[in-house]
């Protein structure tokens, strides 16, 4: 059994956890993710590989609604991330997986 640690749990002091950040992506003539970064950007990275693609459509009863399309992809270098585009604003974000 763990001792407490003597403090209390502050609601301030809580954060959120691989929260999505904004990303430059390039798209195919199909709408499909081939690259991140700009193209004059030394750090682009090329998509290998298009894993998964799946819709998400929640809380249509607050309009604008949660419509996104998530794309799961293996990089060049071999990493995998989970890129999604807001379908209300065509913005897309980046996550870990």
């Amino acid at each position: 059994m763990v001792p407490p640690a003597g403090t209390t749990v502050r609601a301030d002091r809580l954060r959120a956890v691989n929260v999505p950040q904004p990303v430059n992506v390039v798209c195919d003539e199909n709408g499909m993710p081939v690259a991140i970064g700009e193209e004059r950007e030394k750090g682009r990275k090329g998509v290998r590989e298009i894993m998964e693609v799946w819709v998400v459509h929640d809380e249509w009863w607050r309009p604008p609604g949660l419509n996104r399309r998530y794309v799961e992809v293996l990089m060049e270098g071999g990493s995998h991330l989970v890129l999604f585009e807001d379908l209300n604003t065509r913005t897309w974000f980046v996550q870990q997986p």
